[in-house]
């Protein structure tokens, strides 16, 4: 998804007198929204005028977003009536954390042309209705920027996210510069910073954050330029003793068609991360098989080599702990709570397996001998089934979390393996056997994997789709439009959970294969 540019335009203060300037901000639990809008009062008094903030219908520590409310008014003798929430068309100032916060912000009615100042940062953070979508939920962030720019009188937006990880602060403090640079209220820069400092909590930082935005909004710097994207290298770091056997696997790989050589050589550093050098000879016996029946541009090898290797590297519970217990991942952890050297970190973990994912991560006959039986069932559902928390910041916890990790030189035995490959088998067989007389149409078969992610509930709801899929093949297979069609199918059962646009797809293929 390409961001457009940033926004930048400067409102100049104006004397209003007794005039009651309104401020609404929104953001997610756990952003500072309450500290912004208590230094927003806090600078409104300081600079003699009334102020009132309240807090709206919002749930806190990033489970739901708040709308904060501030009205103020010159002090002229006179005790002003304010309001407690923000009213359609009635908002001077609307200021949102994340990018969607303002677009819905407008679609709510509190930015007005002609009136309203909108600051906006335009990072992400997908919304719970962006991430159930079986597919890709992401809202258009270009209509969004396009929306703001006819509904607000003035736009002040960029990444005030990224600004404040530089700085090493938090997004209220580069709001509050962003304010502070747009000119929407009429109080000197000096009057923000000394808000600041009377706050006594990373005040260096803040006020870092808070320079940075300021300079970005009145225009003295160019706002951040979004960093261009590395370039991924095929590299992997192996133990020396494997170092021949990702040497061949490397050397397999540059005989593939040049065309695929990219795609497949992040599939092989997957499936060996996840696995071992075996498991990377395994998938490349698949990319292999695709390419002979091939040809330039190699589109079905491609999707063989994505599509493989997300299918190879299924989650389960030895793969949930081997991420969770990596180092990259507390560090990364680290990063995004802003942890300093001198702080402690306590992670702590949630769990809740089923009886299905349970018996899988045991040895092959015995876990299938204990899904046959009622009795182990019922006795894991009275004494078993109920969520754990783990501290992985203990030695007793990341210890048992390293246990189940560990387990992964003995995947291979385990019932979920031999469920998952007999799958992985018949789905690339049949894309293979497709593809020797319709090479467009085994890619859509293969793309068809997509439709399957996850673990527990999530994994079985992803099978029913692609089974439901899949049963149109027959209906589909020697038309010239079957490569469509199955497209257009796989697309419907990404559109919604409940599978009312696949329903109405299939009911069509129906209609023309009878």
């Amino acid at each position: 998804m390409t961001m457009p540019a940033p926004i930048i335009a400067r409102r100049s203060p104006g004397s209003q007198g007794e005039k009651i300037i309104t401020l609404a901000a929104l953001a997610v639990g756990g952003q500072g929204g309450g500290v912004l809008t208590g230094w927003i009062t806090d600078l409104a008094e300081a600079n003699g005028y009334h102020a009132q903030s309240t807090s709206v219908a919002g749930v806190a520590q990033r489970t739901g977003a708040t709308v904060y409310y501030v009205e103020m008014c010159k002090d002229t003798g006179r005790i002003p009536v304010f309001a407690l929430s923000p009213s359609e068309g009635d908002v001077d100032i609307m200021v949102a954390a994340e990018l969607m916060e303002a677009g819905r912000a407008v679609m709510r009615g509190f930015v007005t042309p002609g009136r309203t100042t909108l600051i906006a940062s335009t990072h992400r953070i997908a919304a719970v209705s962006e991430k159930v979508v079986p597919g890709d939920g992401r809202a258009d962030a270009a209509q969004v920027i396009a929306a703001m720019g006819l509904a607000a009188d003035q736009v002040v937006a960029f990444d005030m996210e990224a600004m404040a990880a530089k700085a090493g602060s938090v997004i209220s403090a580069s709001m509050f510069g962003a304010l502070a640079g747009s000119g929407a209220l009429p109080f000197p820069r000096e009057s923000y910073e000394a808000v600041i400092r009377k706050a006594g909590k990373g005040v260096e930082a803040s006020l870092r954050a808070f320079g940075l935005a300021y300079d970005c909004a009145t225009g003295d710097v160019p706002p951040p330029a979004a960093e261009a994207a590395k370039p991924r290298i095929r590299m992997l770091n192996v133990p020396a003793r494997l170092q021949a056997g990702w040497r061949a696997l490397e050397a397999r790989l540059d005989r593939l068609p040049p065309e695929t050589q990219g795609i497949a050589g992040l599939g092989l550093k997957k499936v060996v991360d996840y696995q071992d050098i075996a498991y990377g000879g395994q998938y490349l016996d698949m990319i292999e098989r695709a390419a002979r029946l091939d040809a330039a541009p190699f589109a079905m090898t491609q999707a063989a080599a994505k599509y493989a290797a997300n299918a190879l590297c299924y989650d389960d519970i030895l793969r949930v702990a081997d991420l969770k217990t990596r180092a990259s991942r507390h560090g990364r952890v680290r990063d995004e709570m802003r942890i300093g050297d001198d702080q402690v970190l306590q992670l702590t973990e949630y769990f809740h397996p089923r009886f299905e994912e349970l018996t899988t991560t045991l040895p092959a006959r015995l876990g299938a001998w204990l899904q046959r039986s009622g009795r182990a069932r019922r006795f894991y559902a009275r004494h078993l089934d109920k969520g754990r928390r783990i501290r992985t910041d203990s030695l007793p916890g990341f210890g048992m979390l390293w246990a189940v990790a560990a387990l992964r030189p003995w995947r291979r035995s385990l019932l979920r393996h031999r469920i998952e490959m007999a799958h992985v088998a018949s789905w690339f067989d049949r894309a293979m056997e497709i593809a020797k007389a319709d090479r467009a149409l085994a890619a859509e078969i293969l793309a068809n994997r997509r439709l399957i992610k996850g673990y527990s509930d999530t994994h079985a709801r992803g099978l029913s789709r692609f089974d439901r899929v899949m049963s149109a093949l027959p209906m589909l297979r020697g038309r010239p439009d079957a490569a469509d069609w199955m497209r257009r199918l796989r697309v419907a059962a990404l559109a919604d959970e409940q599978g009312k646009a696949l329903d109405g797809a299939l009911k069509t293929v129906e209609s023309f294969a009878g």
